[in-house]
C-alpha cells in the first residue's frame, strides 16, 4: 500500500516537474537564472523522488544489490537546485537547463515505475513506458530548444514552433526550422536518433497484436 502511494507521489511529482519548467520557460522569457519558486518546485519533486527511491530500497530483498543496480536513480534525485541555493552558489542559466534534464530523466524513469504497477501486462506496460518516454521526451525538448532559440533564431516565433520543430524531428521527417544554437543543433541531432530507436518498437507490438488475432483458437 505505501509503495502504490509513493508510485502516485512520483506521478504527481513528475506532473510538477513539466507544469513548473513550463512555466518557467513560456512564461518567463527573461535568458537568465530561474526564479526561487522553481528552485523550491524542483526541491519538493526531488524529495518524492527520493522517498520513492529509498520506499523501494526498504522493499527489496537485497537492498545492498538495489542501491548497486540502481545508483543512477538516486544521483537523478538529489535536489541539486537547492543545494546550490542554499550553499550560495548560482548557476547560470545553461547549467540550471542542465539540472532540469536531469531531473526530467528521473521523471521518466518515475513515469515507468508507475506504468509497473498500473499496467498488469508486461508488454502492454514496456509499450506505453515507450510511448511516455517518447512524448514527454519531445515536449522537454521542444521547451529547451524554445528557450534557446526564440532570443536569436527568427524563425521561431513561439512555442508552438519550437512543439512542431520537435515533433518533425522525432519523426524523422524534419522540419524547415534550421537550429542556430549549439544546443539546438544538438537536439536537432539527438531527437531523430531517438525516434528510430522508439518508433520500431510500436511496429514490434502492433504486428505482435495482429498475429496474436490470427492464430486459430482452440
Amino acid at each position: 500500500m505505501w509503495l502504490r502511494l509513493i508510485n502516485l507521489l512520483t506521478l504527481v511529482a513528475s506532473i510538477l516537474l513539466l507544469a513548473s519548467l513550463s512555466v518557467e520557460v513560456l512564461y518567463s522569457r527573461e535568458f537568465a537564472e530561474f526564479s526561487t519558486l522553481y528552485a523550491w518546485a524542483m526541491f519538493i519533486v526531488c524529495i518524492i523522488f527520493l522517498t520513492d527511491f529509498f520506499m523501494l530500497v526498504w522493499a527489496s530483498d537485497n537492498r545492498l544489490m538495489f542501491l548497486l543496480r540502481n545508483f543512477v536513480m538516486l544521483v537523478l534525485s538529489v535536489p541539486y537546485h537547492m543545494i546550490f541555493s542554499v550553499s550560495g552558489v548560482h548557476p547560470n542559466h545553461t547549467a540550471t537547463m542542465v539540472l532540469s534534464g536531469v531531473v526530467m530523466l528521473r521523471a521518466i524513469m518515475a513515469l515507468y515505475i508507475t506504468l509497473r504497477w498500473l499496467i498488469a501486462r508486461r508488454a502492454t506496460r514496456l509499450l506505453w513506458a515507450y510511448i511516455a518516454t517518447v512524448v514527454v521526451g519531445t515536449y522537454f525538448a521542444a521547451l529547451f530548444f524554445y528557450e534557446y532559440e526564440a532570443p536569436v533564431n527568427s524563425a521561431v516565433t513561439g512555442f508552438g514552433d519550437a512543439l512542431w520543430w520537435a515533433c518533425m524531428n522525432v519523426t524523422t521527417v524534419g522540419s524547415s526550422i534550421t537550429p542556430v544554437t549549439a544546443l539546438g543543433k544538438t537536439i536537432c541531432v539527438v531527437l531523430p536518433i531517438v525516434g528510430m530507436a522508439m518508433f520500431p518498437v510500436f511496429t514490434v507490438y502492433i504486428t505482435s497484436l495482429f498475429d496474436n488475432a490470427s492464430k486459430p483458437q482452440g
